[in-house]
Formats: C-alpha cells, sequence, structure tokens
C-alpha cells in the first residue's frame, strides 16, 4: 500500500495479544482504514506496542488510527497492574453536581491522565466521551458510563474530556450519536427501541451532541428511535443519519458505526456493514477479532472514497504531540478533587 492509497472503510479487531501470520496476511490484503483494541489484546505496555506496530506495519501505514474503549470504570480495557484505572464517568459528573467547575477540572485532568497512558503505546482515539444522558429508565448499557442528566451539565463535562484527550494527543471520539441514553435494554445483546417524541430528542437527547458537534470523530447508536425510523436501528438508518446526526445535531466528522457483531443487530455481517456504508456511517467498526465475520466485513466495504476519506484525513490531522504535563501533580489535583464524593 503506498501512502496515499485509500484504505478500506473498516476499522477491525485483533484475537489476541500478537498477530500470527495468516492474521498478518489477511490485515495486509483487506487493508482497513484502522484497528480497535480490547482486553484480549492488551496484556503488557511492551506486548501492546508491538502489537500496535505490527498491525501498522502489516497496512504500511505508520498513521493508522488505532482506536481504544477508554472510557473508565466499568469500561476500561487498560488496567491494573499496568495502567490507571480511570473512575466511572458518573463519578465526575457527581462532582460536578455539588460544583461545576471543579468537575468540568476533574473531567480535563482525568481525561489528560488518560492520554498520558496511551500516547506513549501508539494509540491515537479514545472512544470517549460517551454523551448519552441518564434517565430514570437508563438500561445497565450505559449507566455509570453517563456523566449525568443534564444536558447542559454533560455538554460542558464532555467538551472538557475532548480537550483533555486532545492536550494528550489522542482524538476523542463522542458515543453514541445520537443518543442511548433512553434505552432500557442493552444493545450487546437485544435492539433497544425508544418511544420519545422528536421533540424530546432534540431537545434533551441530541443537546449534548449538538454542543460537541465539531469533535473529529463519533460513534453510533444501536438503538431504534421510533418518532425517526419505526423500523431501522440508529446505525442502518439513513433516516436518522441524515435528519438528526448530521441534520439536527450538526455533526460532520468521521461517522464510525458502533460495534457490528452486538446483538442488537441482525444478518449476516456483511450485509450488516454494507448497510451501515449505506445508511451514512462513513466507516464500519467490527470488534470482536472473529476472522470470518471480518472477512466478510472487508469483502463488504469500499476503499474509503469522496466525503468519508476526507472526514478520515481530517481526523487524522486533527492529532497533536502531548502538550507539556506534570503527570505526578495532575494525579494529586485529580485525587483530591474526587475526594469530595468517592466512597469511602
Amino acid at each position: 500500500m503506498t501512502q496515499h492509497a485509500a484504505p478500506r472503510a473498516a476499522i477491525l479487531g485483533c484475537a489476541g495479544p500478537v498477530l500470527d501470520a495468516d492474521e498478518r496476511r489477511f490485515i495486509a490484503d483487506s487493508v482497513p482504514a484502522g484497528f480497535i483494541l480490547f482486553k484480549r489484546n492488551c496484556e503488557t505496555p511492551e506486548q501492546l506496542r508491538a502489537l500496535i506496530t505490527a498491525l501498522r506495519e502489516a497496512i504500511a501505514r505508520p498513521d493508522a488510527p488505532v482506536l481504544i474503549d477508554q472510557e473508565g470504570g466499568r469500561v476500561a480495557r487498560l488496567g491494573a497492574p499496568h495502567w490507571r484505572v480511570p473512575p466511572a464517568p458518573a463519578l465526575l459528573g457527581a462532582l460536578a453536581k455539588l460544583d461545576e467547575t471543579d468537575g468540568a477540572r476533574a473531567a480535563w485532568l482525568n481525561a489528560r491522565l488518560v492520554a498520558a497512558d496511551l500516547h506513549p503505546l501508539g494509540i491515537t482515539v479514545n472512544c470517549a466521551p460517551v454523551l448519552d444522558l441518564h434517565v430514570g429508565h437508563t438500561g445497565n448499557a450505559i449507566g455509570d458510563r453517563a456523566l449525568g442528566a443534564d444536558p447542559h451539565l454533560v455538554g460542558r463535562l464532555g467538551r472538557a474530556v475532548c480537550d483533555g484527550l486532545a492536550a494528550g494527543g489522542i482524538v476523542p471520539a463522542i458515543k453514541h450519536l445520537p443518543g442511548h441514553g433512553r434505552a432500557a435494554a442493552d444493545s450487546h445483546a437485544v435492539l433497544p427501541r425508544v418511544d420519545a417524541s422528536l421533540d424530546a430528542l432534540q431537545d434533551r437527547d441530541f443537546e449534548p451532541f449538538r454542543a460537541l458537534r465539531d469533535v473529529p470523530a463519533g460513534l453510533t447508536a444501536h438503538v431504534c428511535y421510533e418518532a425517526l425510523d419505526p423500523e431501522q436501528p440508529g446505525t442502518l438508518s439513513r433516516t436518522v443519519i441524515e435528519e438528526a446526526v448530521r441534520g439536527a445535531i450538526g455533526f460532520d466528522g468521521l461517522l464510525v458505526s458502533d460495534d457490528l457483531s452486538m446483538g442488537a443487530l441482525t444478518g449476516p455481517i456483511g450485509e450488516r456493514a454494507r448497510a451501515a456504508l449505506t445508511a451514512g456511517c462513513d466507516v464500519a467498526l467490527h470488534c470482536n477479532g472473529n476472522r470470518d465475520e471480518m472477512e466478510d466485513v472487508a469483502a463488504a466495504v469500499p476503499r474509503l472514497d469522496g466525503r468519508a476519506r476526507e472526514r478520515f484525513e481530517l481526523m487524522l490531522a486533527s492529532r497533536h504531540e502531548p502538550d507539556p504535563f506534570d503527570h505526578a501533580a495532575g494525579c494529586r489535583e485529580l485525587d483530591a478533587l474526587l475526594a469530595r464524593v468517592s466512597p469511602s
């Protein structure tokens, strides 16, 4: 692959902590746009740096984005003993309810510390922050991953997270557009349905995403919004993507599908990938590392082209080297802030 060749419109996982020869050949042949890592891939810093180098070398693109979900709390792919486990986003929200300025400062510091873990490994994109609102019936798929219930507060904290990641050389990817918080069911297992009116979605659920519509990347929600499209989940719905994500919210960054292997979606995995791109996603995301499924995804999607490729290149160009940061002082300040709301 030359430096100027377009990659395929897919982001893929890998099976384990190292690439075997067959997996390397598959990646070299399929040339995905990037890669995503899970706990199964992350053992030690040295091992992980070697894996990331191998993934990029397989497609001869040293700037290929490498994604991870390092939100904090129960969604943290990097953990002890080698990496700090960030607090759950709900804890940052609890602090912001006491003092919005302190909450925003803690959100920035926490994100900057996350970036300090990711950047030396070669990871370039963190799939965070979650901008879904916590409502009374929010299911466990979101739960304490939400920063709060107030759209303004979630928007402000989300901005602080994005700024902290960017200051550390990491691209944020907001999720789950256009909002997963009203879903009572877990989209990892089944398709949630949301029956809220369009006015209610516009007034509350869309608002944090609207406030961060300039962020360079975002992930969709596998949720059926009956007021917009009673048939298709948001990821596969041209109506949801055009009218809500691109329209009402105004997001024009790289739009990545949520994981195509989740239980909310049905049908052959290649058809899911094709449907996501037809609906308006720029890139199809497949996470579980299953080789047969990845081959089907790669065969189903085209090379990045047109506006999707432009958004991809703009996302890559948004990264910069980390700003100076006193790590030890940042840890002390964050601990002091969170002591106000952390269990004793």
